[in-house]
């Protein structure tokens, strides 16, 4: 890699979702800023091997991607709606890519804020942040809603076509207007995490969403102290991600939460999480967060008790279901119902799931499916579910662990 490329990807990987925002609320049109941010970044390669990386890569990426977009509107006779509030600006770039708005003091999540618009509906707003300031593929966004990547990107280019025809503002909300907005920058902010927690060895694409969702929920937390929910996400990853210094073993095989190593939890993320979980309760306004967290946190109790009290757990996504109902839920109650109970119990619950075949190429319904069939003795149909998981391609921590299950059902 050039010194120029190195630039460039460092540039790209600091900068490059608020240059992408920032262009999409300039001109109104995500896949033109997208294009343009592409065509900046290829000629980007090409400028600096030639003259040297300039003192500012990331105001560089955004002159040339401005310039690329007022082209590729001129083209297709949109530049007037794309000027139509106000004539093209000449401010420093740092203050065009909106780094200077107090209420929200960061950067990222002003922008999650932005592109969380209401005049989206839920599904459209929460997939368009998570692609175009996430960067999530589209086939990871198809997969957490238990979709096809067509049906997805059909959803995505709907909801483009709606900003571009309606001309909805993109605008930084004022505190006022933060409650509107909110459950959708929760439920980024959960997607993007749950990508990253789906990877034990961080080896994806999404590895870093782990860290960034656990800073940006901390500090949503602290901007808005007297919102349950966002206390209950913030304990939430808190929780989940205290585990990772015990989801691998000494050859990089996953190993699963029920067989961890409670010593190595992170105890002060452990404890973060119950601080933040009490401050929801005195608050007095229960939701699926702070469900979900005292799922987490039942598990964590094992760290002291050395048991983890399953039939509390099924009790807790009993509850779930009733706020929030999912095929996701019903397939981890169905895991849990088996530890309380029996296999037989547990399996019965996961036929009972709504939906089965949304849930047919889930890897967790594959894997929950074979661990199942195991516990009950079904070997056959424990290997083909297997098989059918190796299929989807997981990440190489979880796919080593799939394959050793594999061979023990074989011996």
């Amino acid at each position: 890699m050039t010194d120029a490329e190195r630039v460039l990807a460092g540039a790209v990987a600091t900068a490059g979702d608020r240059i992408r925002a920032a262009l999409a609320i300039r001109f109104r049109d995500l896949d033109m800023a997208e294009e343009a941010f592409a065509f900046a970044s290829l000629r980007a390669v090409e400028a600096w091997r030639r003259d040297g990386p300039p003192r500012d890569p990331a105001a560089w990426l955004y002159a040339v991607g401005r310039r690329r977009a007022f082209d590729l509107g001129r083209r297709a006779k949109v530049r007037q709606e794309a000027q139509h509030d106000a004539p093209e600006p000449e401010p420093d770039p740092e203050a065009v890519l909106m780094a200077a708005f107090e209420p929200i003091p960061d950067e990222r999540l002003r922008l999650i804020f932005v592109c969380c618009h209401p005049a989206l509906a839920p599904e459209a707003r929460i997939a368009l942040t998570l692609r175009t300031l996430v960067g999530l593929s589209v086939g990871r966004i198809a997969r957490a809603w238990l979709t096809t990547e067509i049906a997805m990107g059909q959803r995505l280019t709907r909801a483009k076509r709606k900003i571009r025809e309606a001309r909805i503002r993109f605008e930084i909300p004022g505190p006022e207007a933060w409650g509107e907005r909110l459950e959708a920058v929760l439920a980024t902010l959960e997607i993007a995490y749950a990508q990253a927690y789906e990877d034990a060895a961080g080896a994806t694409d999404a590895a870093d969403l782990a860290a960034e969702t656990l800073r940006l929920s901390g500090l949503l937390a602290e901007l808005l102290p007297d919102e349950p929910e966002v206390l209950g996400l913030a304990a939430l990853i808190r929780l989940t991600e205290s585990r990772r210094p015990a989801r691998l073993d000494g050859a990089g095989v996953m190993i699963p939460l029920s067989e961890q190593d409670t010593r190595l939890w992170d105890d002060r993320l452990i404890a973060e999480a119950a601080g933040l979980l009490r401050r929801a309760a005195e608050l007095g306004r229960s939701g699926p967060y702070q469900l979900m967290a005292a799922i987490h946190a039942t598990h964590a109790a094992r760290r002291d008790t050395g048991e983890t009290a399953w039939g509390d757990i099924v009790a807790l996504y009993d509850l779930l279901l009733i706020v929030r109902p999912s095929p996701v839920a019903q397939v981890n109650r169905a895991v849990a119902l088996a530890e309380a109970q029996d296999a037989e119990a547990g399996l019965q619950a996961l036929a009972a799931v709504a939906a089965p075949e949304r849930l047919a190429d889930w890897l967790p319904y594959q894997a929950a499916r074979a661990g199942l069939c195991a516990m009950a003795g079904r070997s056959r149909e424990a290997s083909e579910a297997l098989r059918h998981a190796l299929a989807l391609s997981p990440a190489p921590a979880e796919r080593l662990f799939l394959e050793r299950r594999l061979a023990a059902l074989r011996t």
